[in-house]
C-alpha cells in the first residue's frame, strides 16, 4: 500500500510538493514556518505540519496522552529504571510534565555527571501492529540523542530473527548537528548475534518547532513517516509479531558527539503520543 502525494489526516488535506534541490540553497517554498523540507536521495519533499486532531481515517485510537496535569499518568507510563546508559544515567527527575500540557525529557549535568529522562509503558500499554505517533520539539546539540521507540522483552531472544521481537526506533537523533533523523530496527539480542538495519534522512527543518514522527507497523512491513511524509519502508529481519511497549528517552554517548560542547540543560518537549489500530 503506497501513499499518494496528497494525504488526508483528520479531515484536513496536506499538500506534498516535490522540489529539486540546489545544494546550499533552500527553495522559496520551504521558507514558511511549519513547512518541513525532507532531503532524501537528492530530492526535497515539502509538507505542511500535521494537524492536532486525533482522528485518523481508517484507524481507531487505542492510546493517547496529551500530558495534561502536573505529573505523569501512572496508568500509562512509568519512569525507566535509573540505569547507567552509555556515558550518562537515566534519572526520574529529568522526565516530567511542565504543567502546560507537555512532557519534558531533559538532559542535564551535575558535578561532571550526565543525566537524562526516560519513560516507558511496559506492563501498562503494549500493542502489536498499528500506527504510532509522537509530536515533539527536538533539541539540536551534540553529545546526546532523543528517541521514540518500541521495545519487547523478546528482542533479547536469538534464533527467531525479528519475528519474535524487534526494537523499533521510530526516530532517534544522534546526528542532530547534521540535521539528520534516524530510524532503525534491532533484533536477535544485543550480543554477537545482534542484527540491525537503519535509515538516515536529512530534514533541515525538523529541529525548528514541533515535528510529528509516525510508524505504521503491519503484518508485512514497517513504514516510517515524518510529518506524514514517508521516509522509509522495510521488512528487514522479518516483521515482529509480538506486542511492544512505548519508550520516550534521551541518552548521552560518544556516538552523538562530545557532550562537553552541549549547552545544558537541554530538553525535548513532547506535545502528544497516540497509538491506533487498523479498522476492520
Amino acid at each position: 500500500m503506497k501513499r499518494k502525494n496528497s494525504l488526508t489526516h483528520g479531515g484536513v488535506w496536506l499538500r506534498l510538493i516535490t522540489c529539486l534541490v540546489i545544494i546550499g540553497i533552500l527553495p522559496a517554498c520551504s521558507s514558511e514556518k511549519n513547512v518541513q523540507p525532507i532531503h532524501d536521495g537528492g530530492e526535497e519533499l515539502i509538507v505542511v505540519d500535521a494537524p492536532k486532531s486525533s482522528e485518523r481515517e481508517g484507524w481507531t485510537l487505542t492510546f493517547e496522552d496529551t500530558f495534561t496535569g502536573e505529573k505523569l499518568d501512572d496508568k500509562k507510563w512509568g519512569h525507566a529504571p535509573e540505569w547507567k546508559r552509555h556515558n550518562g544515567q537515566w534519572s526520574d527527575k529529568d522526565a516530567y510534565l511542565d504543567g502546560d500540557g507537555q512532557l519534558i525529557i531533559q538532559i542535564s549535568e551535575k558535578e561532571g555527571n550526565y543525566y537524562s529522562g526516560a519513560i516507558r509503558s511496559i506492563g501498562l500499554f503494549e500493542q502489536a501492529y498499528g500506527y504510532y505517533e509522537i509530536r515533539a520539539q527536538l533539541p539540536i546539540e551534540e553529545g546526546y540523542w532523543t528517541a521514540f521507540w518500541l521495545m519487547s522483552d523478546s528482542v533479547h531472544q536469538v534464533g527467531g530473527e525479528g519475528k519474535d521481537g524487534t526494537e523499533i526506533d521510530i526516530f532517534e537523533t544522534p546526528f542532530a548537528r547534521y540535521n539528520k533523523i534516524d530510524h532503525a530496527l534491532h533484533w536477535d539480542g544485543y550480543e554477537k548475534d545482534h542484527r540491525s538495519v537503519g535509515k538516515s534522512t536529512i530534514i533541515p527543518e525538523a529541529y525548528k518547532g514541533f515535528t510529528t514522527f509516525g510508524l505504521e507497523w503491519n503484518e508485512d512491513e514497517y513504514i516510517f513517516y515524518v510529518d506524514d511524509v514517508e521516509t522509509w519502508r522495510t521488512s528487514a529481519g522479518g516483521v515482529s509479531q509480538v506486542p511492544a511497549y512505548l519508550k520516550i528517552t534521551a541518552e548521552v554517548g560518544d556516538w552523538a558527539g562530545d557532550i562537553r560542547s552541549a549547552k545544558l540543560p537541554a530538553q525535548m518537549v513532547v506535545d502528544y503520543v497516540r497509538v491506533y489500530e487498523k479498522k476492520d
